[in-house]
């Protein structure tokens, strides 16, 4: 393999690369699936697309793959801020207590 001519490559096509890239897989040999998008630095792209085990998703395929990034995000954080609230319960004999304390 002619390292300096692979590495030429990458260089010139890390350059036309948009930061961060949006790539799709193809499927390879050793297990890799097919049309799995991943989000990645211009670098890495550039070094997968040369290998030849991933191509540069369209504009349409990268919209839709960062919405639905937003979209776990978003759930992942309300289900962490449910994870954090805590709820105390207090029998209502103490309520009444405690109401009327406020009152003196």
């Amino acid at each position: 393999m002619d390292l300096k001519g692979y590495y030429q490559k990458v260089r010139e096509l890390e350059e036309k690369l948009p930061e961060p890239c949006v790539v799709v897989s193809y499927e390879t040999a050793d297990g890799g699936k097919a049309g799995v998008r991943t989000e990645v630095s211009r670098k890495r792209a550039a070094q997968m697309m040369v290998a030849g085990v991933a191509r540069q998703a369209t504009e349409e395929e990268a919209l839709t793959f960062q919405k639905q990034q937003a979209e776990a995000k978003q759930v992942a954080e309300q289900l962490a801020a449910a994870a954090r609230m805590q709820v105390t319960v207090i029998p209502s004999s103490e309520l009444r207590n405690l109401k009327g304390s406020r009152k003196e």
